[in-house]
């Protein structure tokens, strides 16, 4: 029994094993299409006529197991009809493959996401491999929907209701160790072994993992308890309004053990419902935006060495990426105390990145060397500078380092307002030198500015591209213009925030405000963990006038925010004193929104990105503009649709 068909490899091995490897045509990565799914149909057909002594499913590419549903089909579906057919094709498939009379196991190796994740839980046993690039997940309702084809049924009962509903409302994935530990995987094997150990595991008759008694009662008798806890703590984080489907997938399980099938579809709370909701929509498009910043970067970077000059927040914290990403880095500050603050930081961050993991811990902090006077600048690839905002100190830097830098090393400013084209006239080849604009904090924020100016080469662009997705983050080409892009759309609107205090409202009662319209971060306490002193500057660069009285006398003062423990806002252990329960008067979003949404429009007037997706992605992945909207310019398109 051997099976070559356009998407599906079967084949037994000399123990009687059936080998079935999941390899689309055509694409890059294994999405369970229609089509594909048809043809596994008929694989199962195939086994449940001819039983193999095992079955194990693995994948023929390099980029993951599987990435889970057809984007793209999910997307064209506009009726109620088209979304159940959706749901039973997957649903009685996996259901199928979970009876099959002979063990089964998925060799998961790379992303393991959503319905690929729900085909892995219908097997008798998951083995992960050992890698970085390894990922489970059920990220359905970051999309707008709830893992459909029997995720919601089988991850609680494997590895009990609370981490299962964790899992699912955040829409987090795991690495192969943390599954395994969770209980999701059965063994964590590297990669040189994992084909034995995938035929030692389905041979071996072992029983399955069973729950203790406690979680099964959780997840039988006690669900609708338990999803009225979850529902009380995912309120006090999300609005139902702006994100339904975490909310819906409680209902879901609370009333039918996850069975979407037994959800009537006209129930606001049904596949066919959050398949058509605008919700759902918006949020598909924004993976899309992301996967297309992502898919920019795919070009060789050549970079192995890194050298940073700089070693205050945003210095420090670049190079702690760097390595932590795998690459080789020197941090140089004349200031000796810097370059150990940041070292401490690193070291916390390894400590989080590996616990208990000391090799891997000390492997990290093994790549980020202190380079006080800058030796490390001959041997870089690519040289970042994070200095004070200062023109003349920026350009005199970059002169020193062109004349000591490979001729093939990439010159990079994370300037935040300073135009390239100045900061570049002193070098002999100013072709080489590009802007890389992080923001803070630099670990978290997603979006990484690619700022090009008219003399830089395309070559040099493409390379940095390459090393920002090589970090993990989303690569953005912007133009060299004041502020960029994020910047330059997101000061008006703090500056409209800053007036309202001068206005008399309570800053927690602006930032409460604009937290209900789904920012994460209110636009005041965001001025204080940027810094006073920071806004001012940039808020006279992009010639944003008048300046808030609020902000000119607080800097005055010397409450600079966050880094001086007072701002806006008194600050404690990291986190702003938000005291009172004054309330914005009705309108202050639609008010503070505004300004936000005409420097959007400006930005994509003079060019400063390709088209409007770019805009949208830039303020989402970089402003943390709501996601449920699309962006400010996809939310002003709908608006006008609908007026």
């Amino acid at each position: 029994m051997n099976h070559h068909g356009h998407h599906l490899r079967l084949e037994r091995d000399w123990e009687g094993v059936a080998w079935l490897m999941l390899d689309r045509a055509g694409e890059r990565v294994n999405t369970l299409s229609a089509e594909l799914l048809e043809e596994l149909t008929e694989v199962v057909g195939m086994l449940e006529a001819e039983p193999p002594s095992g079955l194990v499913i693995a994948s023929a590419k390099s980029e993951g197991f599987c990435a889970g549903a057809d984007l793209d089909e999910v997307s064209a579906i506009t009726t109620a009809a088209a979304a159940r057919e959706l749901v039973e094709r997957g649903w009685k498939l996996f259901e199928r493959i979970s009876r099959l009379p002979f063990p089964t196991l998925a060799l998961i190796r790379g992303h393991c996401l959503g319905g690929g994740l729900e085909l892995a839980l219908a097997c008798s046993y998951r083995i992960v491999v050992d890698e970085p690039a390894t990922r489970l997940g059920l990220p359905e309702v970051r999309l707008g929907l709830v893992p459909a084809w029997g995720g919601m049924r089988r991850l609680p009962a494997l590895i009990g209701p609370s981490g299962a509903l964790d899992l699912m409302l955040s829409g987090r994935d795991l690495s192969a160790r943390s599954a395994w530990k969770l209980g999701l995987a059965d063994v964590c094997v590297p990669p040189r072994v994992m084909e034995n150990a995938a035929r030692a595991v389905v041979m071996s008759g072992r029983h399955c993992r069973h729950l203790p008694w406690r979680d099964v009662l959780k997840a039988t008798v006690l669900r609708r308890v338990v999803a009225a806890q979850a529902r009380k703590r995912l309120a006090s984080r999300v609005r139902k309004d702006h994100y339904p489907a975490p909310f819906a997938l409680l209902d879901l399980w609370a009333r039918h053990g996850g069975d979407t099938l037994a959800e009537p579809d006209e129930s606001p709370v049904s596949i066919a419902a959050l398949l058509r909701s605008d919700t759902a929509r918006e949020l598909l498009r924004v993976f899309r935006l992301r996967e297309r910043l992502r898919r920019s970067g795919n070009v060789a970077h050549q970079v192995a060495q890194v050298h940073v000059v700089g070693a205050g927040t945003m210095g420090g914290d670049i190079a702690i990426l760097c390595a932590a990403s795998g690459f080789r880095v020197t941090l140089q500050d004349a200031r000796g105390e810097a370059v150990a603050a940041a070292v401490g930081r690193a070291a916390q961050r390894a400590r989080q990145l590996h616990p208990r993991d000391p090799l891997a811990e000390r492997d990290l902090l093994d790549r980020l060397v202190p380079d006080t006077e800058g030796h490390g600048v001959r041997r870089a690839d690519l040289i970042i500078e994070a200095v004070v905002e200062d023109i003349e100190v920026k350009r005199r830097l970059f002169a020193e380092l062109e004349a000591r830098a490979r001729p093939d090393a990439l010159l990079a400013t994370n300037t935040s307002s300073l135009a390239l084209e100045d900061i570049a006239a002193g070098l002999s080849d100013p072709a080489r030198m590009i802007g890389l604009h992080f923001f803070n904090p630099v670990a978290k924020m997603p979006l990484v500015e690619v700022v090009a100016a008219g003399h830089s080469n395309a070559s040099v662009i493409a390379r940095a591209t390459g090393f920002v997705v090589a970090l993990g983050k989303l690569p953005l080409q912007v133009s060299s213009a004041p502020g960029f892009l994020v910047n330059a759309v997101l000061a008006p609107y703090l500056f409209e925030a800053l007036r309202c205090v001068d206005e008399g409202l309570a800053p927690s009662a602006v930032d409460r405000a604009m937290q209900e319209a789904g920012m994460p971060v209110g636009p005041l306490e965001l001025v204080d963990r940027i810094g006073l002193d920071v806004a001012l500057a940039a808020g006279r660069a992009l010639g944003l006038g008048p300046v808030p009285a609020c902000l000119s006398e607080a800097v005055e003062q010397g409450r600079l925010g966050l880094k001086s423990g007072h701002g806006l806002y008194e600050w404690v252990d990291g986190a702003p004193q938000q005291d009172g329960d004054e309330t914005a008067p009705d309108g202050l979003a639609a008010r503070l929104f505004a300004p936000l949404d005409d420097a959007a429009r400006d930005a994509l007037a003079r060019g400063v990105v390709a088209d409007a997706d770019l805009v949208d992605a830039g303020l989402i992945f970089g402003a943390g503009y709501p996601p449920f909207t699309g962006g400010p310019l996809r939310r002003a398109a709908r608006s006008q649709e609908t007026a």
